[in-house]
């Protein structure tokens, strides 16, 4: 079957829109092709700084014809619904229509459609036109004469050239005949912009990567960042260096280049006085480089490596000089900022934060750091931190944000508050947590384990939702400007992974009483609603980790479940029990006797949560029952209060026995009204019993 080819040829494509440009042109051409009854076999796109392709393959060449039956009025309906009918069917008279008998409904009118399908080559010709209009680019410009008049194009760069055909592997392929904004689709494309920018004719995909290959243009993305990254690391090594690779820095130097050219500059030894990340910054930043670093050492090398465009003649010492220029420069201003800043103490520049809004409704910065130091140091007895390190960490964490450095590297705050720090003489535990506070700031992030980072982090991210929430701006949809999500989330790795004991609720109360705002919310509901929100997050995090989100919610359904870590050991213990047939079977003898209770309290509109009574019982399976609900009750409460969730899963699983034999032996609803209340309250019974370790009724299954 026929392959389409297609390229939008312009000037030079952002290198952060490139990757999704391609994933767009792909969806929008293929998911065209399929509304129009054309299912291809594959397709894939590429994209350079001056062009986006798509070569889509195994195309049908013309649309299937379709036939279609379409019931129309009653015979002897109203003249306006007949010509409706035959308006909406295209047909002429009544004639071309055939009628079908009903004796029930009556005999009514039905139209044969008939609809030929159309070549592909017409198809194609009639959809690239629309998607090159429509394309969602983030932004877009109009350039030219053209521009001036309504409906010009609009495209993210100017477009020069449109190439496109459509054909079988053994033939000449075809010119998809169409055009944008007077640009004519056609056949040619054009090389690398300075070493072979002359036209290329080309006729499908394979004959058109070629030629551009031959004329310096390196068509697929991963090929490029292969490139680069092959001959970055054979240049280091060549030197005794190591590569320090940057994936991020990868994506986009690939974007920016069709012909990439590995090559190695240097600067003075004298700037790796400056830490290494601020070194890191100001290359990566500025000029697009990878640093390099020395094995021996493990520091950086004074020497960066660049991806140039072209093969120089000169072997490509104009392009390092140029770079190494800047280079030069730009370290200069970083090593003059960080000398600078070194004349400062931290704890001096704070009174500047007195000036500075953290939120119109929550305060000032310095108020805010203020809240965070006193809440610092009540947590830290909490995990086992040195309450005056935890509150001289809560005070200085912030201060590295009013220094040049930062001011001109946002991406090195907090280490550069650890870098200050110990230049000053601090504690090397408060140094360290005027880095990790921030932590951890994503999924794949690194958790502090040093107890002062730990309870300034605490601190830091519960008095942000604490805050947020007290005023009422809490994540709404997909809205989260204030990043309260990942906050709880980092709340949460931080109890997690560092098997912290400690009760949510006090420490969040705590954070509210060190707040003087006005809250619609009282303390409970604050405090109840807030830990909802925990719950969700956890839900979140534990289903990735493979975990159940329904049993999340049978452990907090207890209410109350405001350690999370004993939730967190109480999911991962339920979850093994349920696991066991005596899990399965006690589950669904629980969830039985709530359904039964659910529909005979709805009956006689009352609770059945009194004590049974015991003088009641006529059978011996009821007896039995209610003495295993004695005695597992008392077993896994007790093994509870102890924290031995094994244990008190083991006493779960007594319970399955008498639990099969009530259900398999007694009639709940007896015809004696109050053997029926006992059978109901013994139920019930059930019910409590399991809600020592969990609420068997939200578990799904």
């Amino acid at each position: 079957m026929p392959d389409l080819l297609l390229e939008l040829f312009s000037e030079e494509i952002p290198a952060r829109m490139q990757a999704k440009a391609a994933e767009d042109l792909r969806r929008m051409v293929t998911d065209k092709l399929v509304a129009e009854g054309l299912v291809y076999e594959g397709a894939k796109a590429f994209a350079t700084p001056r062009r986006l392709a798509l070569t889509v393959h195994g195309i049908p060449a013309r649309q299937a014809d379709l036939k279609e039956e379409r019931k129309g009025p009653r015979v002897g309906g109203p003249d306006a619904a007949i010509q409706g009918f035959l308006k909406a069917t295209g047909l002429s008279s009544l004639e071309e229509a055939t009628i079908q008998r009903d004796p029930k409904k009556g005999d009514f009118y039905v139209a044969l459609i008939e609809k030929p399908g159309r070549a592909t080559l017409d198809v194609l010709a009639e959809m690239l036109p629309v998607i090159v209009r429509t394309f969602p680019w983030p932004k877009s410009m109009r350039w030219g004469k053209r521009s001036e008049k309504p409906g010009a194009l609009n495209w993210v760069r100017p477009l020069h050239a449109i190439t496109a055909t459509f054909g079988l592997e053994t033939e000449e392929p075809d010119v998809v005949s169409f055009s944008v904004d007077g640009i004519e689709a056609g056949q040619t494309t054009y090389g690398h912009r300075f070493m072979a920018p002359a036209a290329i004719s080309v006729r499908r995909f394979e004959d058109y990567e070629a030629k551009l290959l031959d004329a310096k243009v390196v068509l697929d993305p991963q090929r490029r960042k292969d490139t680069i990254v092959t001959d970055a690391k054979q240049l280091a090594f060549a030197q005794g260096y190591e590569l320090v690779e940057d994936p991020v820095l990868l994506d986009e130097v690939s974007g920016l280049v069709e012909w990439p050219v590995v090559l190695m500059g240097s600067f003075d030894p004298e700037y790796l006085k400056v830490p290494a990340e601020v070194i890191r910054a100001t290359i990566r930043n500025n000029q697009k480089c990878f640093v390099v670093r020395d094995p021996k050492t493990g520091g950086l090398a004074p020497k960066f490596i660049l991806t140039a465009n072209i093969e120089a003649t000169d072997g490509g010492k104009t392009i390092i000089a140029g770079n190494e220029r800047v280079i030069r420069a730009r370290l200069s201003d970083a090593k003059f900022f960080y000398e600078t800043d070194l004349k400062t103490r931290l704890e001096d520049r704070l009174p500047k934060f007195e000036q500075i809004v953290f939120h119109e409704k929550l305060g000032t910065q310095a108020a805010r750091i203020a809240r965070i130091e006193k809440l610092a140091a009540e947590i830290a007895p909490l995990v086992g931190a040195d309450a005056a390190k935890t509150a001289r960490a809560a005070k200085l964490a912030k201060a590295d944000l009013l220094t040049e450095v930062v001011g001109e590297f946002p991406e090195v705050q907090g280490l550069m508050g650890k870098y200050y720090a110990l230049a000053q003489g601090e504690d090397v535990s408060v140094a360290a947590a005027c880095e990790e506070h921030y932590k951890p700031q994503g999924p794949g992030d690194r958790v502090p384990t040093d107890p002062v980072s730990v309870a300034v982090a605490l601190a830091d991210k519960l008095d942000t939702l604490v805050g947020f929430w007290a005023i009422d701006e809490k994540p709404t949809g997909s809205k989260d400007p204030y990043a309260l999500r990942r906050a709880a989330l980092g709340v949460i790795r931080l109890i997690t992974e560092n098997s912290l004991r400690l009760s949510l609720l006090q420490v969040a109360g705590s954070a509210l009483a060190g707040l003087h705002v006005k809250s619609e919310l009282d303390a409970g509901k604050l405090s109840a609603d807030l830990l909802s929100f925990f719950a969700d997050r956890l839900k979140v995090q534990l289903r990735e980790q493979g975990a159940r989100h329904d049993l999340v919610d049978a452990v907090f359904a207890l209410g109350g479940q405001d350690d999370l870590l004993m939730v967190v050991r109480r999911v991962e213990a339920l979850g093994k029990f349920l696991e066991t047939d005596d899990g399965k079977n006690l589950l669904a003898g629980t969830k039985r006797a709530s359904n039964i209770l659910a529909i005979e309290e709805k009956k006689d509109k009352r609770k059945f949560d009194g004590a049974p009574d015991a003088a009641l019982y006529r059978l011996d399976e009821e007896k039995a029952l209610a003495k295993a609900i004695g005695e597992v009750g008392s077993e896994a409460g007790a093994a509870v209060a102890k924290e031995d969730l094994a244990a008190a899963m083991h006493a779960m699983a007594k319970l399955r026995p008498a639990v099969d034999a009530f259900f398999d032996k007694v009639k709940v609803n007896d015809d004696d009204a109050a053997i029926r209340e006992n059978r109901l309250k013994l139920m019930n019974e059930i019910r409590s019993a399991t809600r020592a370790v969990a609420d068997f009724s939200k578990i799904e299954g």
